[in-house]
């Protein structure tokens, strides 16, 4: 007993503690911001530049879109964390106009197309779990050429940007705030200059911002605009407050009047949730409310599937009498359509009632999980309502419910749209899109099988009716017979990548699990361009729907695949045979439900890829690849919280190479745990971190047994410090390694599986290395933008960095050049064989462009300076000669293999290389010298050409 108040002392303790867990400090990230700027000047790795290597099908959410109201075929696209897109040929294809920013993270944009001068609202408003905040209001007089100073930096998420038509200076900006944590920064803001200046001319309550903002299309004076309650929290999401109302301006946002009122007939009170309006003039507005009320008892449907007498609700409430007076086959009949284990049959579970060892009410109970919340909770959901009046008085447009659209989760959508040309045409996004021909009295989809299923922006073309533009979490889509049929316009690598993981064929695949966008593999050289329209067939596969979660591959047979999609439904995947088998463990009748975290860890033992552990709040462990499960732990987390979302959970699982059984754990709540018994025994290990703070990572060392890596995330809470922390004592001490990186959640820590001391890690805005195990750290950043890293892996055999970002899909990098770093001050690395030819310089085949040979020649300078490349022939005479100017750190230089014309004489006749089709002499078949020189130092490399 004195255990256990022991135990639940420090379980309060350390949820009180979570109250101490303040939101960053806008300052602190600015001057963070200015730091990454630094660091990418003086890195030693700038010159490391990184590829991106898709995949793009598949693309990522679409926050918003603006069109050229002159050139429909010219747009903007925002994506919610993959930056700002710009496309002049209708969506073909696209390049990003943001990279240069210090963030990418969108909520919306507003163009003033005249001047090409583009306002970003950073931040996304649409409150997921990975809805990254932004730094204000950036603003762009270039086209994203060059971006101005954030504007409302305490803003963290911006609902909507609207610039006056008539006055480009003056500007009303809709602040939604942060995701997590209370502020008095939320309202409406406006400027008069161009943004040198703002005021916030309205504000509700610290935990309401502004979600939505409309224009009268005919008086820039009449505006309308959604201000929406909510409290996220890890553990439990309201969506809904009585805060959540419609407010109007008549002078362009300098007052503001409440006008859902107890007369008005829009819904009140502390179940209203997030409202999106459409204006279509002054007087006729629309107003989509995602309704949290509750809907009446008749008309919240049942639990029970198509020819099925019993709902898992006819349970809650039954007695141990009527249980026990069920007939068996109707039972059975339950119990095998709702996935109940095979021991659970009719007999059985009667006996168990008999005995006391079960309840009715446990067989409801064996079925809730998380999804259950979101698709059990019988709400009203999405209601459209049309004032006529200016908003004086609502009506809603429907008599049913408009069921199938929102479910439970419309904080995520619940955006309206009304045709410029057509009073009564209405749109209302959700899952799926729908529209109405009637002002809202009839619906129908207009999802079509190549568009996703979730929708958030949509532009309607005031002078063509049935030209769409939408955008969802699958990317663009256009339509121009107003969503018959539809073009999908996925050509950005925008994937928002939860985790990654590759094979160790030849070539290797690689393999991510994508937000809302399931599981996908590919080769990792596969071509990123447009041939597979011609031959048919991406070459990226999918292999698993939902929002795709981790992946573990066999070493020994690639074929053999676990993943999965949130909230732990993993399945092992014969991918030869085609054979999927659900594999999550299942908990006892009577047993509290197992709980798990949106993206379930999971682990296959490096010492038997038989054996794969798997965590829910206890880490569970199969030796016959998950056939059979067995919970190697009490409960690994803190207990878990009141909420609608699944907390207190395993967030990380990591075993040592060296040791069978010796496994660590990390979980939502904090806590970190480990055992070296194979789970006989556990104990929590705790550093001088914040409590409550979400384990994004626990890590074995690769190359010391006693040594172990954890990186802790406060984005739940609004907390920004990157807590990066090493322990050489199995976690009995730890010493934090995180204080010199720039402030920002840390995801993923990961050793080179060769070089201990050099160590990756990934935040929400960036890649860094340390090549002294965390002492000191520099930026990774050429060729990848600000974005989210969510996971990091080095395929040893190549040598190969990926990384799995939130936003921009993966990008690679070959790490062969590390072996450089020296304390000598000049190293140059072997220089792979080349091939001669007589093609080089040739005019190529249907105009393509005459082939070059690329010698890669990378080399390490400690200082910066002139270093001369020279190439020699086997008599020691230069035939090649060029001068650059180095970094401090790893250089590349790509060498065409020419030679200079003056070097003719110094080759034999008979060798003498002639000239190209474009004018150029090659290297002829021998064996070079490449030396450098700088420094006050020379080395050089062989370079055969065969």
């Amino acid at each position: 007993m004195k255990t256990i108040l022991s135990f639940l002392c420090i379980s309060s303790l350390l949820l009180s503690t979570a109250q101490n867990l303040l939101p960053s400090d806008s300052q602190v990230i600015q001057s963070s911001l200015e730091k990454m700027e630094q660091m990418a000047q003086t890195s030693p790795f700038k010159n490391l530049v990184f590829k991106n290597i898709g995949p793009t099908v598949m693309s990522g959410r679409v926050v918003d879109v603006d069109i050229n109201p002159a050139d429909p075929t010219e747009m903007l696209v925002a994506y919610a964390s993959g930056g700002l897109w710009y496309s002049t040929n209708n969506g073909t294809s696209f390049t990003p106009i943001m990279d240069n920013a210090s963030t990418i993270n969108l909520g919306d944009i507003a163009v003033d197309w005249d001047s090409r001068t583009i306002w970003a609202g950073t931040g996304e408003n649409n409150s997921s779990r990975s809805s990254y905040a932004g730094i204000g209001i950036l603003k762009s007089t270039d086209w994203g050429k060059t971006w101005n100073p954030p504007m409302l930096t305490d803003s963290h998420h911006i609902g909507r940007i609207l610039i006056d038509p008539k006055d480009t200076d003056h500007v009303v900006v809709a602040v939604t705030g942060p995701l997590y944590s209370a502020s008095d920064h939320r309202g409406i803001y406006t400027t008069k200059d161009g943004g040198a200046n703002w005021e916030k001319t309205l504000f509700a309550t610290n935990m309401a911002g502004f979600i939505d903002l409309a224009a009268a299309p005919e008086d820039f004076n009449v505006l309308y605009t959604a201000s929406w309650e909510k409290d996220r929290k890890a553990w439990n999401f309201d969506g809904d407050g009585a805060a959540s109302a419609i407010y109007k301006s008549t002078d362009a946002g300098e007052s503001w009047t409440k006008i859902t009122t107890a007369t008005s007939g829009f819904p009140m009170g502390t179940n209203v949730g997030r409202i999106g309006l459409a204006v279509y003039d002054a007087r006729t507005v629309y107003a989509i409310h995602d309704s949290q009320f509750r809907r009446a008892k008749e008309d919240a449907g049942t639990n029970k599937k198509e020819g099925q007498n019993l709902s898992k609700d006819d349970f809650k409430s039954m007695s141990k009498e009527d249980f026990l007076q069920l007939e068996d086959q109707r039972l059975n009949a339950f119990l095998k359509q709702n996935g109940f284990q095979e021991k659970y049959r009719a007999e059985n579970v009667k006996n168990m009632v008999r005995a006391g060892d079960a309840t009715p009410l446990d067989v409801a109970k064996y079925l809730e999980n998380a999804n259950t919340q979101l698709f059990d909770t019988p709400v009203k959901g999405a209601e459209l309502y049309r004032s006529n009046d200016g908003g004086t008085t609502w009506n809603k447009t429907h008599d049913k419910q408009i069921d199938g659209v929102f479910y439970s989760y419309g904080y995520y959508f619940a955006q309206v749209r009304v045709d410029p040309s057509d009073v009564d045409h209405v749109y209302v996004m959700g899952v799926p899109i729908i529209k109405s021909d009637d002002a809202g009295k009839s619906w129908m989809s207009i999802s079509k099988e190549n568009v996703h299923a979730d929708h958030h922006a949509l532009w309607i073309n005031p002078n063509k009716r049935g030209h769409l533009i939408n955008g969802n979490d699958g990317g663009l889509n256009i339509s121009y017979d107003d969503g018959a049929t539809w073009i999908k316009n996925n050509s950005p690598a925008v994937g928002q990548f939860y985790a990654i993981n590759f094979d160790m064929e030849q070539p290797y695949h690689v393999y991510g699990g994508l937000q809302d966008n399931g599981v996908w593999v590919g080769a990792h050289d596969a071509r990123e361009d447009r041939s597979w329209h011609q031959k048919g067939q991406y070459p990226w596969e999918t292999i698993m729907g939902g929002d795709g979660m981790q992946i573990q591959i066999d070493s020994r047979n690639s074929d053999l695949v676990y993943t999965g999609y949130q909230f732990g439904n993993y399945y092992r995947i014969d991918r030869n045979k085609e054979q999927q088998t659900y594999i999550q463990p299942k908990h006892e009748l009577g047993e509290s439900p197992y709980r798990f975290n949106w993206q379930t860890p999971i682990l296959l033992s490096s010492h038997n890829q038989d054996i794969l552990y798997l965590g829910g709040n206890k880490l569970h462990r199969s030796m016959n690849q998950g056939d059979d499960w067995t919970a190697i732990s009490p409960d690994l987390t803190q207990g878990g919280k009141e909420g609608n979302v699944a907390y207190g959970t395993l967030s990380s699982i990591s075993e040592s190479p060296f040791q069978f059984g010796l496994i660590y754990t990390g979980s939502d709540d904090g806590l970190v745990q480990i055992t070296k018994d194979s789970g006989a025994s556990w104990n929590s290990i705790k550093g001088d971190w914040p409590a409550n703070l979400w384990v994004s990572r626990v890590v074995s060392s690769q190359h010391k047994k006693e040594r172990v890596y954890v990186t802790l995330n406060g984005y739940r809470f609004d907390d920004f410090t990157t807590y990066v922390y090493k322990s050489d004592d199995y976690g009995q001490t730890w010493k934090s390694i995180g204080e010199a990186l720039p402030t920002a959640p840390a995801n993923v820590i990961i050793e080179h599986p060769k070089k201990g001391n050099i160590l990756f890690v990934g935040t929400d805005n960036a890649s860094y290395i340390s090549t002294d195990t965390g002492a000191t750290w520099e930026l990774l950043n050429n060729g990848m933008p600000p974005v989210a890293v969510h996971d990091i892996k080095i395929q040893p055999v190549a040598n190969d960095l990926l990384i799995g970002t939130h936003g921009r899909s993966i990008y690679t990098a070959n790490l062969d050049a590390l072996e450089l770093l020296n304390d000598k001050g000049f190293a140059f690395a072997k220089i792979d064989k080349t091939r001669a030819s007589s093609r080089y310089g040739s005019k190529g085949f249907m105009w393509s462009k005459e082939p070059e040979p690329k010698i890669k020649l990378s080399f390490y300078t400690k200082m910066p300076g002139k270093v001369t490349i020279e190439v020699l022939n086997e008599k020691g005479k230069t035939i090649y000669e060029n001068a650059i100017t180095t970094d401090q750190g790893l250089n590349f230089y790509n060498y065409d293999g020419t030679v200079g014309a003056y070097a003719l004489k110094r080759f034999d006749k008979e060798h003498q290389p002639e000239k190209a089709d474009n004018g150029k002499y090659y290297l002829p078949k021998g064996t070079y010298s490449v030396k450098l020189s700088g420094n006050s130092s020379t080395t050089a490399q062989e370079l055969i050409v065969e």
